[in-house]
């Protein structure tokens, strides 16, 4: 369970992705990393930056999955506290996205019904339009359709294909978070493993490639020498990372 220490006053804040990064490894490596983080929860803040929405998280936690303090979900487009298990939004940290995408949803899933490729996840999502891709079939000029009506593409693992508001993902809605809960960035890990965690990734916080990413995402960081590459899988690959880069006296 949380403890009752700030955020801000924490030593060390994880910011992960879930799907392949925070759930990836063997059983034995996520048991070991969810019960360092609680054996440590005084001095360890957890965030969730995620595609998942509320209510997926709230049943993986439910589940036995560590609750965070904090969810940044549907690619960046939600941010949320967690309050008595339930992932409840920060509406004035969201008036930007909110202003962005203004009433864009019935316009996107119109402009794209017959696109080849693309089918519509069943999710009816606050501020973003998600489909599931086939790479086979995609015709690029999705991109374009969506770019004319002033929002965002975003392909990650080459099977998902997301409508976000111009300028919102992962990265822009992490940093506003911590800046809002007065977190140093220093004391942030951001963890991924595919390109929707691009942006959070460069960001310039300390930041982990997990071992097993998307080659499209290693190639994207090339040459940002903040990001540290894992070798290990998954939840092991962020615990290799805290230890790596010193941001615990723990581990």
């Amino acid at each position: 369970m949380n403890s009752h220490v700030p955020i801000s006053d924490k030593h060390f804040v994880l910011a992960t992705d879930l799907d392949g990064t925070f759930l990836g490894g063997s059983d034995a490596e996520r048991r070991a990393l969810y019960d360092w983080i609680e054996a440590n929860r005084d001095t360890v803040g957890l965030i969730f930056v995620t595609g998942r929405d509320p209510h997926f998280i709230e049943g993986m936690c439910g589940d036995g999955l560590p609750w965070p303090e904090y969810v940044i979900g549907d690619v960046g487009t939600t941010i949320a506290q967690v309050l008595d298990g339930k992932v409840t939004p920060l509406h004035p940290l969201e008036t930007e996205i909110a202003a962005r995408w203004g009433d864009a949803g019935g316009k996107v899933r119109a402009a794209l019904a017959e696109a080849p490729g693309l089918r519509l996840q069943p999710t009816d999502f606050r501020y973003r339009v998600s489909y599931d891709l086939d790479p086979d079939a995609f015709d690029d000029t999705a991109h374009g359709i969506v770019d004319d009506m002033g929002l965002d593409t975003l392909i990650s693992d080459n099977r998902y294909f997301d409508v976000l508001p111009k300028g919102i993902s992962k990265g822009p809605s992490l940093r506003l978070l911590a800046d809002h809960l007065g977190v140093e960035h220093c004391r942030l890990l951001a963890a991924g493993d595919t390109m929707n965690d691009y942006s959070m990734l460069a960001l310039g916080l300390p930041a982990v490639a997990v071992g097993g990413s998307e080659q499209a995402l290693l190639d994207r960081l090339a040459g940002q020498d903040h990001v540290y590459r894992a070798r290990a899988i998954g939840a092991a690959g962020i615990h290799e990372a805290i230890g790596a880069l010193n941001l615990h006296p723990n581990v």
